[in-house]
């Protein structure tokens, strides 16, 4: 075996560029990727997974105990991939990096060479004997799998029975089965597939034309409360049906008034030659607005009618089955033989039979359940949303429960709990093999009444677009049947891909398992690596149960499927789960930040237990605030652990919906870390601040060279930083006191904020405190960290895309998952803790800049554009008439000039800005006249560079020399942060170019 003080390739070197490029582009492949065997949020790349394996599994050849047969067996392989190498141990260390990083390559990961080539040097490097790889947050299984592809044995386990399913069929059932097992699934899954359609096929007539209906459009409804109209209002984000080129389809409405009674709308499919010819849509913010008349029903009406009809997904019927309410169908997407795309129809009655047949099937189902007397699981979903009642903000409440769905399956229309169950059923009936459930859970994901339409390019878009369970006021009902989105076939099809993908090596091990209390004995694995939870970020437990009841549906009783620590829990574990989530407590505690903490060091002590004395462990973490990380963190030093290397990887991609505009990262950090030696010393903390600037900025530049930047670069400095503090026991201060985590860190965000204003500002900017000579002021300062911060590792912050409601996508404008209106604001963001963290240590007071340069609602600091700023600047004459006096002015010097520009910070103690509250509709005057910011009454050198950018905007060239010149005879700072900014300012962003303009205007 290695010995154990032989350094690990991973914790020397790493080919960061190549493996976050490999990892980024992983995200857009589909056919055969694990990924699509069934959902599971956060699942890490597999490139990642295997490149940082097998930087954990092989020794560094530089290492003076790195084994002899190691050396020679890579010198052996590795020419056939790296081509030669000559005989120094770096040109070794070299070709096995370079190794790496081209394995990392999804198209690789099944090559024969590549696989032979990594397997040996595996084996070599342990004595023929791989060692166990643990995952105890195996969640999807990356890694786990990862480590099946490289040789090693692997020991997968999670808490939640929806990831142990997943891992269950890929790291057991399909490595037993061998390369025979697609086809065996495919002859399964087509006599499920006939048997249900015998059953449907009454529920989803073919048209009479012979077209094939693959999707219904709908819409919820509420009845609009004017007294002289009562007409019922459709809730549509949007009237578009598809914006696709040459084929653009689109609902056009009108109004029937009759004798008596409301109004009734009726619509027709057109095909519009502009935009113009299609009419917004009814609902936005929880708004309804009446398309017959024009009122607007407010969102409590709204919310208060749709619970009334339990989500209003249901349609209502008379006793002959004619519709007399709820959900209104808009249009059916159908696909005609011999002609390509999608066609859109209005509904006829022989739709409505058909849902009208759906519901006396569902009852009849219902019926004979009872008279059975209720043996086994009700066939529909009866498991409540959520099990307790939460506070009003607590993280993983669905806002769909705020609309009457109280249960899960009040989710699905009464033909998609028809063909749910129907399948379900069937499967179990005919002991389908546990690997055809997760179709199943494919098909609920695309088969329930929060999927959408998505317009361009026209398809169904599944339940979960994002990490919540969300409300949609239209909603797209898949065809089981059809040939698209929700089909069955389609859903067995895509696990039979990743089966025939798959490498059949020998299997691994499941358990469900809580990791603070891990099954294996003491010291069994040789690396220990995993994917904790992040902190608050994603409610899994909550999420997963919307599989989770239709899962035990198709398998009942199965033992991966059950709560082991509470027979009477009916959904997945939730006290336990290593998150923080205060819509539960666990004995009798809040599951808060010390939970999680206390909960994540529990799983760190257990991986130190289970692990070899020679072994090595890593652990990886994206969450993007600094109490997520400070809490992680905690956790880890608590239980004993050192960090030896820390490696940012990009794993996302720029334009995820989270990346908009705001410091979400790139990168996920990979640290790789091993137990702290049992006589580990005292660290003197002088010594560690000493270290900690040369540690951290030495590692700034590096990663700069890979191409990480902002946020990613910021949290990757932890790691580094933290190998310093983690190595000793504990840190104390001269006078014994000990230094702690949170301190520690403190500084680490100082010396990381210095390094930065270095770099973009000038050395005097870092040194700067309460107005040192030499740098420019707060304002300045503050500006230049935010924009710095906000460099994406994947390139610029990504412009605002379109509004989804636009596009059919998400709900965007309704509650989100925690029942918060959630405001659109234009400028770049950032958390405030993150700000806040800069701000503190470098002698920045964000109060005095509030309202003036940010802006911060709900924990969101907003950089304001300096468009909002044109009233400071330039009072309530405007910009033009400043202009005028200004180039009056010119030829009176620097002094003059202040005297004519910046009239609102002359009159006011601070600065007066207008803030629009948009969840209210209202807006206000804020008035920040604390005393702090009575030196805001002096204009700043970024005041002075926004006014610069405002005359260029306004086309005053002739003022815009004026003030240029005046600065250049005032000093370098106006030109110098101009420079600055522009390199930091977004490219495409109306900031850099107005800079740009403005500094091409300048005398060379």
């Amino acid at each position: 075996m290695i010995a154990k003080e032989c350094k690990r390739l991973a914790e020397v070197d790493f080919p960061i560029a190549e493996v976050s490029r490999q990892a980024a582009r992983e995200k857009s492949i589909r056919h055969g990727h694990p990924s699509t065997l069934h959902l599971w949020w956060a699942r890490r790349p597999l490139a990642s997974s295997r490149s940082v394996l097998l930087g954990l599994l092989w020794p560094d050849p530089c290492d003076a105990l790195c084994p002899a047969e190691f050396k020679q067996k890579a010198r052996e392989l590795l020419p056939q991939v790296t081509g030669p190498i000559d005989h120094s141990d770096e040109a070794l260390r070299t070709a096995l990096l370079k190794f790496i990083a081209e394995f990392a390559n999804w198209d690789r990961a099944a090559d024969r060479v590549f696989l032979g080539v990594s397997r040996a040097l595996v084996k070599a490097a342990h004595d023929d004997e791989p060692p166990l790889v643990v995952d105890p947050f195996a969640g999807g299984g990356s890694i786990p799998l990862e480590a099946l592809r490289l040789g090693c044995e692997t020991f997968a386990s999670d808490l939640n029975p929806v990831a142990c399913l997943i891992l269950k069929v890929m790291l057991e059932d399909i490595p037993r089965h061998g390369p025979t097992f697609a086809e065996e699934l495919r002859r399964i899954g087509a006599e499920i597939n006939r048997l249900a359609e015998k059953e449907l096929a009454d529920l989803y007539p073919t048209d009479r034309d012979g077209a094939i209906p693959i999707a219904y459009l709908w819409a919820r409804t509420v009845r609009c409360e004017s007294p002289n109209c009562g007409s019922e209002i459709p809730l549509m984000r949007s009237f578009w049906l598809c914006k696709k080129v040459n084929r653009r389809r689109a609902l056009k409405h009108r109004v029937v008034r009759l004798a008596s009674g409301p109004p009734r709308v009726e619509f027709e499919v057109f095909q519009p030659n502009t935009e113009h010819e299609v009419r917004s849509g009814s609902v936005t913010r929880g708004k309804a607005t009446c398309v017959a008349c024009g009122v607007v029903l407010p969102p409590e009406r709204l919310r208060a009618q749709l619970t009334a009809q339990r989500g209003g997904a249901d349609v209502a019927f008379d006793v002959e089955g004619r519709r007399t309410g709820g959900a209104l169908m808009l249009a059916v997407v159908t696909l005609r033989p011999g002609e390509e795309g999608r066609h859109f129809r209005l509904p006829t009655s022989r739709d409505y039979e058909a849902v009208h047949g759906a519901y006396k099937r569902i009852a009849s189902i219902l019926e004979r359940w009872e008279r059975a007397g209720r043996q086994g699981l009700c066939p529909v979903p009866d498991e409540p949303i959520n099990p307790v009642r939460p506070s009003p903000n607590a993280r993983g409440l669905s806002a769909v429960t705020r609309y009457g769905m109280s249960e899960f399956g009040g989710l699905f229309t009464a033909r998609q709990k028809v063909a749910l169950a129907t399948y379900a059923r069937i499967q179990h009936e005919a002991a389908g093999a546990q690997a055809l459930s997760l179709a199943i859970g494919k098909m609920a994901d695309t088969n329930s009444s929060v999927c959408t339409w998505q317009i361009d390019p026209p398809r169904l878009r599944a339940t979960f677009g994002r990490q919540a369970l969300p409300m949609t006021w239209d909603f797209a009902e898949a065809s089981p049947l059809g040939d698209a989105a929700g089909n069955y076939e389609l859903c067995v099809e895509a696990v039979c891909e990743v089966v025939e993908r798959q490498i059949h090596s020998a299997g691994g091990s499941v358990a469900l398992a809580d990791a603070a209390e891990h099954p294996l004995a003491a010291e069994a694995a040789g690396v220990w690596f995993s994917d904790p939870p992040y902190y608050d970020a994603i409610p899994y437990a909550d999420l997963s149960d919307f599989f989770l009841v239709w899962l035990k549906r198709a398998l009942p009783l199965h033992p991966l499927l059950q709560d082991p620590f509470d027979s009477s829990n009916v959904l997945t574990p939730k006290l336990r789960e290593c998150v923080w989530n205060r819509a539960y407590s666990y004995q009798g505690r809040p599951k808060d930040k010390a939970f999680f903490e206390e909960r994540m060091a529990l799983a760190f002590s257990e991986g130190r237990r289970v692990l070899r004395e020679d072994g090595v462990g890593s652990v990886v973490f994206a969450h993007q605030t600094t109490e997520g990380w400070e809490a992680f963190l905690g956790g880890l030093i608590a239980a004993g652990w050192t960090v030896t290397a820390s490696w940012p990887i990009a794993t996302e991609m720029a334009s995820r919906i989270r990346a908009r505009e705001n410091a979400s990262l790139a990168t996920s950090v990979h640290l790789v870390c091993r137990p702290r030696p049992s006589n580990a010393g005292v660290g003197d903390w002088a010594s560690v601040l000493r270290e900690l600037p040369i540690r951290v900025g030495d590692w700034m530049e590096r990663l700069q060279r890979e191409g990480v930047r902002g946020a990613d670069l910021v949290f990757a400095c932890i790691g580094p930083a933290l190998e310093i503090f983690s190595r000793s026991a504990k840190v104390e201060s001269a006078d014994g006191r000990e230094v702690t985590l949170a301190e520690y860190l403190e500084k680490v965000w100082e010396v990381v904020g210095r390094i930065a204003l270095a770099q973009v500002l000038g050395t005097a900017e870092a040194k700067a405190r309460n107005g040192s000579a030499g740098a420019v002021e707060e304002d300045a300062r503050l500006t230049a960290l935010f924009l710095w911060t906000l460099q994406s590792t994947n390139g610029e912050p990504a412009e605002s895309e379109r509004d989804e409601a636009e596009e059919g996508g998400s709900a965007d404008d309704e509650d989100d998952e925690d029942g918060v209106f959630r405001d659109r604001v234009k400028g770049l963001t950032l958390v405030f803790d993150v700000v806040r963290r800069f701000a503190q240590p470098l002698g920045i007071e964000l109060p005095k800049w509030e309202g003036r340069v940010i802006e911060t609602k709900k924990g969101v600091v907003r950089l304001l554009p300096i468009a909002e700023r044109a009233k400071q600047l330039f009072g309530d004459d405007g910009a033009q008439a400043v202009a005028a006096r200004l180039e009056q002015a010119a030829t009176l010097g620097a002094n003059a000039l202040q005297g004519v520009l910046f009239p609102e910070m002359q009159k006011r103690e601070g600065p007066t800005v207008r803030e629009s509250d948009r969840g209210r509709g209202r807006s206000a005057r804020v008035d920040v006249s604390d005393k702090s910011l009575a030196a805001a009454r002096e204009a700043t050198t970024l005041d002075r560079v926004h006014a610069a950018m405002l005359l260029q905007a306004g086309g005053r060239t002739n003022a815009l020399r004026a003030l240029i010149d005046a600065e250049q005879d005032r000093g370098s700072d106006f030109l110098r942060l101009a420079n600055a900014l522009s390199a930091l300012y977004p490219k495409g962003s109306e900031e850099k170019r107005l800079l740009d303009a403005m500094l091409l205007a300048v005398p060379r």
